[in-house]
C-alpha cells in the first residue's frame, strides 16, 4: 500500500517535471517575441528619426545605413516622397509626415503587444514559480520518506 502511494508521488513529481518542460519552452518563446517586438519598435524609432532628419537637411544629404554597421552619404531627390512597406509584401507611396504617423502607430501597436505578451510571460512564470515548489515539497518528502525507512 504505501509503494502505491509513493508510486503516485513519483508520477505526480515526474508530471511536474514535464510541465516546468513545457512552461519553459514556452517561455523562451515568449522572450523572443519580445525581443522581435523590440527590435521592430527601435527600427521604426529610427526610421522616424530618418524622416524627420531628411526634412531638415539643408542639401537633402543624410547618412544612410546599408547594413552590416556600414552607412553612406547619400542626397534623397524627393524626400517628401517615402515608400511604405505596409506587410503582406505590400509597399505604398505615402508623403513624410504620413509614413511617420504610420510609423508611430505601428509603434503604439507594438507596445501594445509588448504589453500583452510580458503579462502572459509574468503569468507563465507565476505558474512555474508555484510548480517549482510543489517539486520542492514533493523532492523533500521522498528524502524525508527514505530516511524514515533506513
Amino acid at each position: 500500500m504505501a509503494d502505491t502511494a509513493k508510486q503516485m508521488d513519483q508520477r505526480e513529481l515526474m508530471t511536474l517535471q514535464h510541465y516546468m518542460k513545457e512552461y519553459g519552452q514556452q517561455a523562451e518563446i515568449f522572450v523572443g517575441q519580445l525581443e522581435l517586438l523590440e527590435n521592430g519598435r527601435m527600427e521604426a524609432l529610427a526610421a522616424i528619426e530618418a524622416l524627420e532628419g531628411m526634412l531638415v537637411s539643408d542639401d537633402g544629404t543624410v547618412l544612410l545605413q546599408i547594413g552590416g554597421g556600414a552607412s553612406v552619404k547619400a542626397k534623397v531627390i524627393e524626400p517628401e516622397k517615402i515608400f511604405l512597406s505596409i506587410g503582406a509584401e505590400v509597399v505604398v507611396e505615402r508623403s513624410n509626415k504620413e509614413a511617420v504617423e504610420f510609423l508611430k502607430e505601428r509603434i503604439m501597436e507594438m507596445e501594445a503587444s509588448q504589453k500583452k505578451v510580458s503579462e502572459t510571460l509574468d503569468r507563465l512564470r507565476s505558474q512555474m514559480n508555484e510548480i517549482n515548489k510543489r517539486l520542492e515539497s514533493g523532492y523533500q518528502q521522498t528524502v524525508a520518506a527514505e530516511q524514515d525507512q533506513d
